[in-house]
């Protein structure tokens, strides 16, 4: 068992359980240090003959600097390291530092990971891309941050029970089967949506997911649809073709009437069509339900589905 994991059960006994209750603009400066310590001990520390952990902190800074329309994060540093975590400890803007977080997990998740053997040798570096990932998730839960790092995106979380039992296994039934790539994507960009306030946009995303994943399903079993079908006809079609076993139809009659009132309908009533003259805004609390219950119809047709095969 890693040092840290010991050390972090043994905290948490100290302190009491973490609370499944979470705040997400305030990044606490211990929070920012664990961060930064967990990078460092995955990618390596800058040396001037190390040109593999060395080229990681260039990209991570060129990028965050064309975004931010900068030159550099820090004035006359010849570090990159120390220019995108010295403005990571002290910049105000949670936004910004959730960035930074993103974009270095998603290197390490897929550069560090695919050349782990150059980083392993690498000064300064003790631990996996896999424990890195771990101990960041772990870190968020301690300091009552409610996101994780999941599939590569930076997932909010609104309840930690609801993204264990149903967020974190539709990821990961998605993410294995090829031929749900396009409901993946989608549900990770209504999440990246939500993320970022865009609820409207959020809410659209859920719905193609919704509807992708079904057609997914349809031509997994050459069942007859048409590209243009809503998302009622192609339910239709799901429970027609026996996808959901008869006697769950008949024990739940209300299996056809929960997935039709659902998601389409709360999309089509407050994201789907034009606004009319009035300005219309979604509330955080509706998307934040609709994305739970987009996860949760995903993980119970998905399931239907490993039964049917």
């Amino acid at each position: 068992m890693p040092i840290f994991e010991l050390f972090s059960k043994r905290q948490k006994k100290l302190r009491g359980e973490v609370p499944d209750v979470y705040q997400y603009e305030t990044l606490e400066q211990s929070f920012r240090v664990q961060v930064v310590h967990i990078i460092r001990d995955t990618i390596g520390v800058e040396q001037s003959y190390n040109n593999t952990t060395n080229g990681v902190y260039k990209e991570i800074h060129r990028v965050l600097c064309k975004e931010y329309g900068v030159f550099s994060l820090k004035e006359y540093s010849n570090s990159n390291f120390e220019s995108v975590f010295e403005f990571f400890l002290n910049e105000k803007n949670h936004e910004k530092c959730l960035d930074i977080i993103e974009l270095a997990f998603r290197i390490i998740d897929t550069y560090v990971r695919e050349r782990e053997w150059d980083f392993r040798n690498a000064a300064g570096v003790s631990q996996k891309p896999d424990d890195a990932i771990d101990e960041l998730n772990s870190r968020f839960k301690e300091a009552g941050i409610g996101y994780q790092f999941e599939s590569g995106e930076l997932i909010r979380v609104d309840s930690q029970y609801v993204h264990s039992e149903v967020v974190k296994p539709v990821l990961r039934l998605l993410g294995k089967n090829k031929n749900y790539a396009g409901a993946n994507d989608e549900f990770l960009s209504a999440h990246e949506h939500y993320r970022h306030k865009r609820y409207k946009e959020s809410l659209n995303d859920c719905l193609k997911s919704f509807e992708s994943l079904m057609k997914a399903i349809h031509e997994e079993h050459a069942w007859t649809f048409n590209k243009n079908d809503t998302a009622k006809k192609l339910i239709n079609s799901c429970l027609a073709n026996g996808l959901v076993p008869e006697y769950l139809q008949n024990q739940f009659s209300s299996v056809r009437a929960l997935l039709e009132s659902g998601i389409p309908t709360v999309r089509n009533k407050e994201g789907g069509h034009g606004q009319g003259a009035e300005v219309t805004s979604v509330p955080e609390h509706l998307a934040s339900y609709t994305l739970h219950l987009t996860a949760t119809n995903l993980l119970f047709l998905a399931k239907c589905e490993e039964k049917y095969s």
